[in-house]
């Protein structure tokens, strides 16, 4: 147990059973979240930094939205080991372990192959508006991974979330999308959530088998920035990249997610033995290494987000690292994690949270809202940009009150 964590213990069914919550990582995963509904809104404005926006591919540097997605793999990997314990608690098998792994993976990707097909909507070939794709796609969603309520009849609940399947179903079967209308439902890049489904999957995989060795997680987490490196160099032959997903078998983001289980490891032992002090000494030692990778390895492929290259995986490892330890003493060392209420939805119910925006986006095209040039101009548009991302924890935080809450 974690004694010096301020920690949200949850009821489980089993009398006696608690889960840990962990302050820090809930923090963190909240504020990615917002961060990162705030650079999603980004194409809405115009004259705003260019520090602040992503990098066009085939350009050596990262902008300031290039690390927040890093960010959320890292912070996977964070939740990892606390996740399997937890289950390991309830008495669930390793098989039990694997079965939730394994379906936490496909709802990821169906979601988020479901979002990147509507980037490409041929609206006239499908016979529907291009905005109606996403509601439609995010209210299936919630219909399926909504954790009802125990007031709610069994028949109805089953209901719900088989009407979730068919509607999506026949999205997917009368789906049209680019410029002629002949390009059918794919999975395409495989969209954000797709790209965590993979990193998750072998993230906790390793997880699992290592049963919390530190030398096995460590090894691990050398592999996939080993493989990064490997990939990058062009030395991975062709005949396995037909075999495993390129999401997993480039290395740079499941290296990401290792690096928060690689973390998690550590802050939990020196947690438990009351050792503040040293971990944040290793936890800045250990970004300076990462920073010093970075630079090392950025002469030979890069330092991009769309390229995923070695120095972007080390790079954003380090910066991800600095923000949990500096977290970590405000939250957990001195006890404001009150300062962070506001955003606290996002970092509990993540995922209804990502979805908001899409909603959102579609009230604007069907009330044909438009907001004065001024508030989507540099910086009075960030200001727009910002209280938009809290605007939709907000609303998070009102449908979780109503008995709306995803969970996978």
């Amino acid at each position: 147990m974690i004694t010096s964590v301020a920690e949200k213990q949850l009821e489980n069914h089993k009398p006696g059973f608690t889960t840990q919550r962990i302050s820090s990582i809930d923090i963190l995963r909240a504020i990615t979240m917002v961060l990162m509904i705030f650079v999603n809104d980004f194409w809405s404005l115009t004259d705003i930094p260019e520090g602040l926006k992503h990098v066009k591919r085939g350009v050596d540097g990262i902008g300031f939205s290039d690390v927040i997605f890093p960010a959320f793999l890292f912070i996977v990997g964070l939740s990892l080991p606390y996740a399997i314990d937890n289950r390991i608690k309830k008495g669930d098998t390793t098989t039990d372990i694997i079965q939730h792994i394994l379906f936490r993976t496909i709802a990821l990707l169906v979601m988020g192959v479901f979002l990147v097909n509507g980037e490409t909507v041929n609206a006239a070939a499908m016979g529907i508006p291009t905005w109606l794709w996403y509601p439609l796609s995010c209210f299936c969603f919630i219909l399926i991974w909504n954790t009802y309520s125990s007031n709610v009849n069994k028949t109805l609940e089953n209901s719900l979330k088989i009407s979730g399947m068919i509607i999506l179903t026949v999205l997917a079967y009368y789906y049209r999308g680019g410029e002629n209308g002949d390009v059918r439902f794919a999975s395409q890049w495989w969209g954000i959530l797709g790209l965590i489904g993979w990193a998750y999957l072998a993230g906790a995989l390793v997880t699992v088998f290592s049963k919390n060795n530190f030398y096995a997680l460590l090894s691990a987490w050398i592999f996939f920035c080993v493989l990064s490196m490997v990939n990058k160099a062009g030395l991975i032959p062709g005949n396995i990249a037909e075999y495993i997903p390129n999401a997993i078998l480039g290395g740079t983001l499941p290296g990401l997610t290792m690096g928060g289980v690689l973390t998690s490891y550590v802050f939990r032992h020196y947690v438990k033995i009351n050792e503040r002090w040293r971990l944040t000494i290793i936890f800045l030692i250990s970004s300076l290494v990462l920073i010093g990778l970075s630079i090392i390895t950025r002469p030979y492929w890069g330092l991009a987000k769309l390229g995923a290259t070695p120095a972007w995986l080390f790079l954003c490892s380090a910066f991800t690292l600095m923000a949990f330890t500096l977290i970590y003493w405000v939250a957990d060392v001195w006890k404001k994690s009150k300062w962070f209420d506001i955003i606290k939805p996002a970092g509990t119910d993540t995922l209804l949270c990502y979805l908001i925006p899409y909603f959102a986006y579609a009230i604007v095209r069907i009330t044909g809202l438009k907001l004065p040039d001024l508030l989507l101009t540099g910086g009075l548009g960030l200001l727009k940009s910002f209280c938009f991302a809290l605007l939709c924890v907000l609303v998070t935080r009102s449908l979780n009150r109503i008995g709306l809450k995803l969970k996978i």
